[in-house]
């Protein structure tokens, strides 16, 4: 696949840099998104939504469009949407489930992820610097894909 990388974003994700900005610091995420676009080689396609169906869309917008990858950080989706597990189980490519923060050092309703089970790869912890972790780490998939 030599496609775009999808970068999809969940709930309240459009809140970073004021939203408990002591677990999710105070990057905003037009500044992660052209710290991501700087950061690849690759077609960045970046979006951001408060709603299930949209980013359901937008799993099946990246499947028709041959994406390369999708990283997504469903945010509160992540433990809650079946629809959202089923349309990535659809992706052919590597996914890349992402969080800020890591999930499993805070409160139980954050330890069970649906997305993780159909992910390639999980990346949490590592605040908005997970972006660039996510974007370099699938770069290398995708140009390892096939080998």
């Amino acid at each position: 696949m030599s496609g775009a990388i999808h970068i999809l974003n969940g709930p309240n994700l459009n809140r970073l840099g004021t939203r408990e900005p002591e677990i999710y610091g105070s990057v905003t995420l037009a500044q992660i998104e052209e710290k991501c676009r700087a950061a690849s080689n690759r077609e960045i396609v970046f979006r951001q939504s408060n709603y299930e169906g949209e980013i359901v869309g937008w799993i099946h917008d990246a499947i028709d469009a041959g994406a390369s990858g999708i990283i997504i950080n469903p945010a509160g989706l992540t433990f809650t949407s079946v629809p959202v597990y089923d349309a990535l189980k659809m992706f052919p490519g590597s996914i890349i489930e992402l969080h800020i923060s890591n999930i499993h050092r805070r409160e139980a309703v954050y330890h069970n992820s649906l997305v993780s089970k159909v992910a390639t790869a999980i990346i949490a912890g590592l605040g908005p610097n997970g972006y660039l972790t996510a974007v370099s780490a699938m770069e290398d998939l995708v140009s390892n894909a096939g080998k």
